[in-house]
């Protein structure tokens, strides 16, 4: 057997070679879409290591000094810099200056490309060479075959009789087509002009063409952006008809580009779309323009939004900036012709039911924030009689900010919030039915200022005592209307002032039970807060203090209230426990549970409020409603967590929320479910029994069907539902849902969504395409 190690000049050349034939094989491998997937680093600016040392060993090695020509013959394995190569033969003409190689070569690259042919032949400076039966294996499962490669003058490669696909061969018929593949009689590679000529390509699936292109020229790996034509996309609704939409890209520059879509609805006519995106040093900005002519208006609902206009259209601005590492603004907004043209049409990003402009400056710092937001909230409504936007607030601005001192107070910490909501409302938001106001008509600002100081103690026997001061002030400047019929006390004043002082104290003392098979930890908690009553309860507007749900996330809260337009006063305790469990089999438990009870002063969930916040929520009596949450987690995937809340005379149940989750590699589910007893006075005069539920099932090894479903369990009133199957193996994945979105008055609507996904290609969606992947449901 013959070796030769070193860095003699011949050596040397050989090894250069090498690394110039992977790079030759990888740009022979560069095609459109799949072709284009450049094994490695395609470039022949190849750098090996300056200690790089070149093994090379053979049956037989030798050297012919008459005709200058180097000959390693049988079991030929090569090794340089991370590059792998064996042969049965290989040669070098040093007078010709080319390097063949013949029978079984087999390369590896340092990047794990395979790389296999039966013979090879190529210049030095690689500017000529052919490769015959080229075989390339992908780190990601993909291939790459071809007849034969071929280099010319330097700057041309091209492949002959090349097939592309992602899918595995048959292990038992390896002459079985697979799944799907690309082929193309000739795929041409130019250096000079930086694009990929297909010639005679087509698609196929099962080993049948579905697609065929005569031509096609595509940028190469080297380009990273170039105009040109996008996947096209598919759909079909009841009132629009069928939808083929097809973009098309423009790379205007290195840093702004262009994407415009043409859309044929077969009931509407052509639509329109244009996204314009540029990047900046700082940020990126996103202008998007759409715009339609109805064909056919009669096809929707007569009266409404859709059927009354004949051109419609939107434009939108997106944009965010970062000023520096800590501060960053932004802004997302929308106008539109009308109050559902984007919704209609299913405008990507401003679809939204309700599309909620803004624009924001923002600064983060460790524990410290800074959320500066000015919100407009465009209602899409088809009722051309509808006013539910002008009842909706024009926030200009809000402001959070919250600052933790970074050096103890007393031992302890203190922490300053301050808020800031002004708004003004062009119409009063009214529920008669339910004598509710959940907005009043003109501007209203209000300033909130918080100082909280705590400090937690730990005594010698493990008990935790925490003691808690705070004190907030409010200011509100007022040019509202009083809302008519509203019988409770509503402010006169232009600029009403209110305060509060508080001093509580928090006690707990959790107690671990270890035992052979399990971990306990119990803790019994205790609190107290002292403060003065709630000034001018239920006399100020309540804007983000109107949603309001007691359950044990919230017992052991100083100020329950959602929002800072109410205020929790008076003298309060909140006693409960909390528990969590470990044990060895994986099964782990975790539980709270208490009651909160009112001792001295105004009760504030007693009080009248605009939107009767506090009225049957478990807190307006003087002993709260019991509440109590569980969660059990197994090992086997399975969990469930349930809420409570028990009435505190008779533990009838009031109100319970039930999770159910389980998810397995055959079969997935979760499950919600909720009911609610009647809260008159907070809009809901009968009880509530929903359940939502999702669910997937793999029936075979690549199929699976899903499912999901909203029902109104009280009014027997399925609010929508979904229904599909899947498929997907190591190269290709569909998806085909049906569903069904009913609204109040059970008029149905109904779409069908498709996916497909060629692993390595991307995606085409039919259709609605926002099926979940985990369940498949909408």
């Amino acid at each position: 057997m013959g070796s030769a190690a070193g860095c003699g000049k011949n050596t040397l050349r050989i090894a250069g070679l090498i690394a110039v034939f992977a790079a030759g094989v990888a740009l022979c491998a560069t095609a459109p879409g799949a072709f284009a997937q450049t094994p490695g680093n395609s470039g022949l600016n190849l750098t090996a290591s300056p200690d790089a040392r070149l093994l090379l060993t053979a049956n037989q090695l030798t050297f012919n000094q008459d005709t200058e020509v180097i000959i390693a013959i049988g079991a030929v394995q090569v090794n340089y810099d991370g590059y792998k190569l064996v042969a049965r033969r290989l040669e070098y003409h040093q007078r010709t200056g080319r390097l063949k190689a013949f029978g079984d070569i087999e390369m590896v690259e340092p990047d794990g490309n395979r790389i296999y042919a039966q013979e090879l032949d190529v210049t030095d400076d690689f500017a000529d060479g052919f490769i015959n039966a080229l075989r390339i294996e992908r780190p990601d499962n993909s291939r790459i075959v071809a007849d034969s490669a071929q280099r010319l003058d330097g700057e041309r490669t091209t492949l002959n009789n090349g097939v592309y696909t992602a899918c595995e061969i048959c292990e038992k018929d390896p002459s079985k087509p697979p799944l799907w593949q690309i082929k193309a009689r000739r795929v041409t590679q130019n250096g000079t002009t930086h694009t990929i000529r297909l010639e005679g390509a087509h698609f196929e699936m099962f080993g049948k063409p579905i697609a065929y292109l005569p031509f096609l020229t595509v940028p190469d790996h080297t380009v990273k952006r170039k105009s040109g034509f996008l996947l096209p996309s598919f759909g079909y609704t009841k009132k629009l008809g069928a939808k083929l939409g097809v973009p098309y890209y423009f790379a205007l520059n290195p840093y702004y580009d262009l994407t415009v879509t043409i859309s044929g609805y077969s009931r509407q006519g052509f639509l329109a779309e244009a996204e314009f995106r540029q990047r900046f040093e700082t940020g990126t900005h996103v202008l998007k323009i759409a715009g339609i002519h109805q064909l056919t208006p009669d096809a929707f609902s007569a009266g409404t939004v859709d059927a009354n206009n004949t051109t419609r259209g939107m434009i939108a601005s997106k944009g965010e900036f970062r000023i520096n590492p800590r501060w960053m603004f932004g802004w997302d907004v929308m106008l539109q012709s009308d109050n559902s043209f984007s919704n209609t049409y299913s405008i990507a990003g401003y679809s939204n039911v309700t599309q909620v402009s803004t624009a924001y400056l923002t600064g983060l710092s460790g524990r410290n924030f800074f959320d500066l937001r000015a919100f407009y909230f465009d209602v899409q409504s088809t009722i051309s009689s509808s006013t539910e936007e002008e009842e909706q607030p024009i926030i200009h601005p809000s402001l959070d900010y919250s600052y933790t001192l970074d050096r103890p107070v007393a031992g302890g910490e203190l922490n300053i919030d301050v808020n800031i909501l002004s708004l003004t409302r062009r119409e009063a938001e009214i529920d008669t039915t339910n004598d509710r106001y959940p907005g009043v008509e003109g501007s209203n600002t209000r300033l909130t200022a918080e100082l909280e100081w705590q400090r937690t103690l730990v005594t010698d026997i493990g008990l935790l005592l925490t003691p808690i001061a705070a004190a907030r002030g409010d200011v509100n400047f007022l040019a509202v209307d009083a809302p008519v019929g509203y019988s409770g006390p509503f402010t006169t004043q232009s600029t009403p002032t209110r305060g509060l002082l508080t001093a509580g104290l928090e006690a707990r003392y959790p107690v671990q039970i270890i035992t052979n098979s399990a971990s306990h930890i119990v803790e019994p908690i205790g609190q107290i807060f002292v403060r003065n009553d709630e000034q001018l309860a239920g006399g100020l507007p309540n804007e983000d203090a109107q949603s309001f749900v007691f359950d044990s996330s919230i017992l052991f809260d100083r100020d329950k209230f959602t929002g800072y337009d109410r205020m929790e006063g008076g003298t309060r305790a909140n006693v409960g426990v909390r528990y969590t469990g470990s044990f060895n089999n994986g099964v782990s438990l975790r539980g709270v549970f208490g009651q909160s009870y009112q001792i001295a002063g105004l009760n504030s969930f007693a009080t009248d409020d605009l939107v009767n916040v506090g009225s049957a929520s478990g807190l307006e009596a003087t002993r709260s409603d019991f509440v109590g949450g569980i969660g059990m987690d197994l090992p086997n995937g399975f969990s469930i967590t349930a809420e409570g809340r028990f009435d505190e005379g008779t533990w009838l149940l009031k109100r319970s929320d039930v999770g159910v989750m389980y998810a397995s590699r055959r079969f997935s589910t979760s499950f919600a479910h909720t009911t609610v007893r009647p809260q008159p006075g907070y809009g809901s005069s009968t009880s509530r029994n929903e359940l939502k539920g999702a669910a997937s099932v793999r029936f075979a090894k690549y199929w699976r069907a899903f499912g999901s479903v909203s029902y109104d369990i009280e009014d027997n009133f399925m609010a929508d539902n979904t229904i599909g199957f899947g498929y997907d193996d190591e190269c290709f994945a569909f998806t085909l849902a049906y569903s069904q979105e009913r609204d109040v008055n059970q008029a149905v609507d109904w779409s069908v969504g498709a996916k497909i996904s060629l692993r390595t290609l991307g995606d085409v969606n039919v259709g609605s395409s926002d099926v979940d992947e985990f369940t498949g449901a909408k």
